[in-house]
């Protein structure tokens, strides 16, 4: 035999074995080991995600999984791998937690709001098979697409139940889309059937005949004596949620359920800019979801959970299906974001998903509390946190004490019984994020996703301490990063490799309805979903975003700006309750409109003396602006903005940033496009005072 070959085979060996050492001992021995090969190729570190030696065009391998699957992506949930479709995860909750409370409303009695009625698991599976019969009996026929013109409420995820069981397709509908959008997508995904409450209704009667697909709506919550009468040339029938509920119970049909593979949703995603297009999700996308995020996040049946984010967002609908299969109890709000805090206090949930703009005023608010409580109290508080964060950031746990004095108070605003939030739809602030974790405990963690990927990309990962990113991959994809040249983002990057985020697995969806042009700008012929967000690789396998493809912008002096990152720091200043950062290749620096904080901006003018007429007045005075321009700067500072990226000018505006007036998406990103129109004098304002102030220098 060639000694070389020999050789190497005695170095192949050696390298199965690994010295032990005894301590306290002066000799050692070898033991064998498993040598990790292509498909073993693990991080060198412990970590919470593994990396899997697939060969990018450009770059280094960096595919990675989660550490909890990564030699195969999760498809079904590992205790049920029955469970293929939604129809399938409901019936297995009906069984498992029949007699167990489900679905609760808050009853109004002479004119005053009382507790929690409930509805159970049987009783909600026997209305969703009356529903899903009633549909049959007017005709809707399997396949069909209906739509959801309503918000949260018990009536919604029962008529969805009853779409999966019957293979039907749900459309939802923002109930603050105008009606140019909503006639688009019910004439675009050919719509039969829709589902509103009196006012929605409303809004769709001035274009009936603009949407000739539709031939059945149903009221909920409506009267019979109190629907609209049709005139005789229409093909539309109006009916009540009650009685399509009696008339399927009086025309049973068996369940007609669909496969894995069948279109469950297609959910229409406004975006920033242009026309909305229908991401359509196969009940197998949707499952393999939940089942990813069901390995590192448990749920049990003594759990609450308060529904009122948009279950037209793909947000709190993937929850849902993750929800049911735990048998979980979903309370709702009263349709009335006012009124959330009350109805926090009267469900005393275990469970609270929201999004970083309600977690950034409920810090605010609480800061603002404890420094109008006293000075003494003030600093009790102070001492509690700190105590309490060095404990949790240590791995130990703290002191009971601080929460009987200082943080159980902090807890009843909220009902009292969170042991579990989550935060997604955009970035939030570490520092919330910790403040969240001290002052509520319980597991804070904060997610990552798309409409394209069902729902979950990556989420933080239990006992993971570390703040500012968005944990490793859900067990159910794959994720790399992709090297993005022209914004200096690339795999070779120190101390962390950068570039686009692309996801692939059973959760990443099947395409644009009817749009294959904008399909394949996204979905790439290896199946790898290009979401459009930058993000790097922190150690141990951690997910951070750091930045948008599409909404970066350069100023004249050639800088690149990322305004949403810019948006999440100033977040923070306590003047701010929104804000949008404008700049553009013309100037070399950054303006801000600012929605203020009206009560903050009042209690600033008290303290300095300053007399207005109106708020309006106030907002334009120069001292004000002057005031949280300088927050604004300090804010900046402790973030380590570069110059270029604090905000130069700033406009103080009474009004909020809503859907209704163009200048939010549903999912609370700003519409960059639109803003920069409404806001057009004041920006050209600003630069020009910039101008102004620069030439006299």
């Amino acid at each position: 035999m060639d000694s070389s070959i020999a050789e190497r085979r005695l170095n192949a060996i050696h390298g199965h074995l690994v010295p032990v050492v005894v301590v306290g001992a002066a000799s050692h021995s070898n033991d064998l080991r498993s040598n990790p090969t292509a498909g073993e190729f693990l991080c060198a570190e412990k970590g919470y995600s593994v990396v899997l030696p697939e060969k990018l065009q450009t770059g280094k391998w960096n595919v990675y999984r989660s550490a909890c699957s990564p030699f195969k992506l999760v498809t079904r949930f590992p205790d049920h791998p029955d469970i293929g479709t939604l129809h399938e995860n409901f019936v297995h909750a009906v069984d498992t937690f029949r007699d167990y409370k489900y679905l609760g409303t808050r009853i109004r009695v002479d004119g005053t709001i009382g507790e929690y009625k409930w509805m159970t698991y049987g009783e909600a599976g026997t209305a969703r098979a009356a529903i899903g019969s009633g549909l049959l009996f007017h005709g809707i026929p399997k396949g069909s697409c209906v739509g959801f013109y309503f918000i949260n409420r018990p009536e919604w995820l029962i008529v969805d139940y009853a779409c999966s069981a019957y293979s039907l397709v749900s459309v939802p509908l923002y109930d603050t889309l105008g009606p140019d959008a909503v006639k688009y997508i019910v004439n675009h995904a050919d719509v039969k059937a829709i589902f509103c409450v009196p006012q929605t209704l409303n809004s769709l009667r001035g274009f009936f005949n603009e949407i000739p697909s539709v031939h059945l709506i149903v009221v909920v919550g409506g009267m019979d004596n109190e629907l609209p009468s049709l005139p005789p040339s229409t093909d539309i029938q109006i009916v009540t949620y009650a009685k399509l509920l009696s008339e399927g119970r009086g025309n049973p049909q068996p369940f007609s359920p669909p496969n894995p593979n069948d279109v469950a949703t297609i959910c229409y995603t406004s975006g920033t800019t242009g026309t909305p297009k229908g991401v359509v999700l196969t009940h197998g996308n949707l499952i393999a979801n939940a089942a990813g995020c069901s390995i590192a996040t448990k749920f049990y049946p003594s759990d609450i959970y308060i529904s009122y984010l948009p279950l037209a967002h793909i947000y709190e609908r993937g929850y849902q299906v993750l929800l049911a299969y735990f048998g979980v109890a979903v309370g709702f709000y009263q349709g009335d974001n006012m009124e959330l805090m009350n109805d926090l206090v009267a469900l005393r949930p275990t469970i609270f998903c929201s999004v970083p703009r309600l977690y950034n005023r409920i810090y605010a608010g609480i800061l603002s509390a404890v420094k109008s409580s006293g000075s003494l109290k003030e600093r009790l508080f102070n001492a509690a946190y700190n105590s309490k964060r060095q404990a949790i950031m240590n791995g130990n746990n703290p002191s009971p004490l601080w929460d009987k004095l200082v943080f159980n108070k902090i807890k009843a605003k909220l009902g009292g019984r969170v042991r579990f939030f989550s935060s997604g739809a955009s970035p939030l602030s570490p520092d919330i994020l910790d403040f969240l974790k001290i002052c509520f405990g319980g597991r804070v963690l904060e997610g990552y996703g798309m409409t394209e990927s069902s729902c979950v990309i990556s989420m933080m990962d239990e006992g993971d301490n570390l703040s500012g990113h968005v944990g490793s991959p859900n067990p159910a994809c794959e994720i790399k990063l992709v090297d993005v040249p022209e914004m200096n983002y690339t795999s070779d990057d120190e101390p962390h490799p950068r570039g686009e985020i692309c996801v692939r697995g059973p959760i990443i969806f099947q395409g644009y309805y009817k749009d294959e042009v904008h399909t394949k700008e996204v979905l790439d012929e290896d199946g790898w979903l290009h979401t459009g967000d930058i993000g790097l690789w922190l150690p141990g396998g951690r997910l951070k975003v750091i930045d948008r493809k599409k909404n970066i912008f350069k100023l004249a002096q050639g800088e690149y700006i990322s305004p949403e990152k810019i948006e999440n720091v100033y977040a923070k200043c306590r003047f701010i309750s929104q804000c949008f950062i404008y700049g553009d290749s013309l100037n070399s620096s950054l303006v801000a409109i600012v929605s203020v904080d009206q009560d903050v901006l009042k209690t600033w003018a008290a303290t300095e003396g300053i007399k207005y007429k109106d708020l309006e007045q106030l907002c334009n005075d120069r001292t004000a602006r002057a005031a949280v321009l300088s927050d604004m700067d300090a804010i900046g500072r402790e973030a380590q903005l570069r110059g270029f990226e604090f905000a130069k000018a700033v406009t103080l505006e009474l009004e909020q940033f809503t859907m209704e007036n163009g200048l939010l998406t549903p999912t609370s990103k700003i519409k960059r496009h639109q803003a920069k129109e409404y806001f057009a004098k004041a920006i050209s304002n600003m630069y020009a005072e910039l101008t102004t102030s620069d030439a006299s220098f």
